[in-house]
């Protein structure tokens, strides 16, 4: 049972920045990212990379202002996030799998509030 643990959520000023972290309990995913979802809203991909070449991909509402990182010496996936805005309030999750969103693939998710 692959299991999948966020970290780094909380409460920042519009502008300021968080680091969000995933460890996993394997890393053997080809395609591993973040998703979020924010009250009453649908869910939203955010970024994902390729485990293999590192290649990386970003939705456009973070272009620019968030990076996504991986160790996999650490089975840890990372979420830089700058310049943050309130409508990036939202629970964020991690998942394995291109926008791959049920409960099996995910983490519990960590809450972000920009006010």
């Amino acid at each position: 049972h692959v299991q999948l643990v966020e970290s780094g959520g909380g409460s920042v000023q519009a502008g300021g920045s968080l680091r969000l972290s995933c460890a996993a309990s394997v890393y053997t995913y080809r395609c591993i990212g973040w998703f979020r979802q924010a009250a009453g809203k649908e869910r939203e991909g955010v970024a994902y990379i390729n485990t293999g070449s590192g290649n990386t991909y970003y939705f456009d509402s973070v272009k620019g202002r968030f990076t996504i990182s991986q160790d996999k010496a650490k089975n840890s996936l990372y979420l830089q996030m700058k310049s943050l805005a309130t409508e990036d309030t939202a629970v964020y999750y991690c998942a394995r799998g291109w926008r791959t969103y049920g409960a099996g693939y995910r983490g519990q998710g960590t809450q972000v509030t920009v006010s």
